[in-house]
């Protein structure tokens, strides 16, 4: 009992060299110690770049855009809806309707069969808008020949004449009739690929644009399917023919 009395008792703060190492090392590998970054940090520091980018894209954009001038179609109320009731298929007639002289409908035009809603820019194509004329139908040749006049139709046989060279009589004369063939089926083929690539460019002007957007598409009875007779290009078209040797 005496001994168990005299035992020296180790206080908690007496520690060895080798208890003291182990502690330091037990110290350093405790989560959330030293100077490593941590999970909520990097998240602090995205979240502070997303709302800094977000103000500098409205104070620069004029208020109109929060991501650098992209506008998901679901952050559009309109395209929303669209989507949401389905596609409108339309009949010429029904088409008609859409010139935005009834304020309770959306303005419409199409190209190529497809309709875009263009409501967004009524100072345009509304009444009394430069392109009021190009709204309620498909004018889809009037974008390519550029008469928006006489043709505000889809009819597009023909048109790819615009793009015809036209040749110098002296030099065409003294073609072979082969020759002569064999130019002209060249010159249709190049000349319709130009007509697509027109249209194709209108119809991704529309679908691409930020306020207006595709809607559906027009139905064309069978009674309205074009024949094989061509129409005749419009005065300005005509002027806009290039010259073989240009």
């Amino acid at each position: 009992m005496s001994d168990l009395r005299q035992r020296p008792i180790v206080s908690a703060k007496t520690t060895t060299p080798k208890q003291r190492s182990f502690s330091s090392r037990r110290d350093n590998e405790e989560p959330g110690r030293g100077t490593g970054i941590s999970i909520p940090d990097i998240i602090r520091v995205l979240v502070t770049v997303v709302i800094v980018s977000c103000g500098l894209s409205y104070y620069t954009t004029s208020s109109e855009s929060l991501l650098w001038g992209y506008r998901p179609w679901f952050t559009k109320w309109p395209e929303v809806i669209r989507y949401i009731q389905g596609p409108v298929i339309l009949t010429p007639d029904q088409l008609a309707l859409h010139d935005g002289t009834d304020p309770s409908l959306p303005i419409y035009l199409a190209i190529n069969g497809t309709i875009f809603d263009v409501s967004a820019n009524p100072h345009t194509y509304g009444p009394g808008g430069g392109y009021h004329f190009f709204t309620g139908r498909d004018a889809t040749r009037a974008f390519v020949t550029g008469c928006f006049q006489e043709d505000l139709t889809d009819d597009l046989t023909g048109v790819e004449e615009m793009f015809v060279p036209l040749d110098d009589p002296d030099e065409y004369r003294a073609l072979t009739s082969g020759q002569k063939k064999i130019r002209r089926e060249q010159d249709l083929r190049l000349a319709k690929a130009k007509v697509l690539k027109q249209v194709a460019h209108w119809e991704n002007f529309f679908r691409n644009h930020k306020k207006y957007f595709e809607v559906g598409k027009v139905k064309v009875e069978k009674t309205q399917i074009k024949g094989e007779e061509k129409r005749e290009l419009c005065e300005a078209a005509q002027k806009q023919r290039p010259k073989r040797n240009e």
